[in-house]
């Protein structure tokens, strides 16, 4: 990151990658303050982050004194497991969403950055990759001044809540990572403080696009860039 005095929001920071780019912002020289929207505390103490909690992840009042943080982040997702049923999955992965980007949007928020997922798109007949294709479809005609999905494959990291699906689609890739070439490549794991890293090298980075899409390809390859 190469600018100063950098003022940013996250919502989803209790999760493999939310937690890890919280993490990494707060280690970050030019990032003057973090705020932190969350339902619970966060395992993290330091002078530039200030949580705002809230059962719903809502943002009651916003004092004008506050500095403004004009990039935000969001890293917020379940599975039909977790949420019970595919009604409870879109009012996370499509609704909340959705009402937290609003959220940020009102508060200053210019630059967004939301984790998606591979294969997302509004016409898919997985109920899951559908509800994160429509979500993307909302949240482009919001009007940011830069709006970039990541949609990773499947991830790599120690989870709070271990993902039985997850672990054993990581053990099978693995197995099979030297046979995947061209396209395939996206669908090979990658660790969540990679995708932590390039969410943040994409808002940042000088592009003509106003809507970027990056996979774990172009994730890898933008973190690469700037070594």
């Amino acid at each position: 990151m190469n600018k100063g005095n950098l003022v940013v929001i996250t919502a989803g920071g209790t999760g493999l990658i939310g937690h890890e780019l919280i993490k990494q912002l707060l280690n970050e020289t030019p990032i003057e303050h973090v705020y932190a929207l969350s339902r619970k505390d966060l395992p993290f103490e330091h002078e530039k982050l200030q949580v705002i909690k809230n059962p719903n992840l809502e943002i009651k009042h916003w004092d004008d004194s506050l500095m403004t943080p004009e990039y935000g982040f969001i890293s917020l997702g379940t599975t039909k497991k977790q949420a019970g049923s595919n009604q409870a999955l879109e009012k996370v992965d499509f609704e909340l969403v959705c009402k937290v980007t609003q959220q940020m949007k009102i508060i200053g928020v210019k630059r967004l950055c939301v984790v998606s997922s591979l294969g997302a798109s509004a016409q898919s007949p997985s109920h899951y990759l559908r509800c994160k294709g429509k979500m993307e479809l909302a949240l482009s005609d919001m009007g940011f001044e830069k709006l970039v999905f990541v949609r990773p494959g499947p991830l790599v990291g120690i989870r709070d809540i271990p993902r039985t699906d997850e672990r054993l689609v990581q053990s099978i890739l693995g197995v099979l990572k030297p046979l995947m070439l061209g396209p395939l490549k996206r669908f090979i794991p990658i660790r969540a403080e990679k995708v932590a890293q390039a969410m943040q090298y994409a808002l940042l980075e000088k592009t003509r696009f106003q809507i970027e899409i990056l996979d774990s390809i172009d994730m890898l390859g933008l973190i690469n860039k700037y070594r």
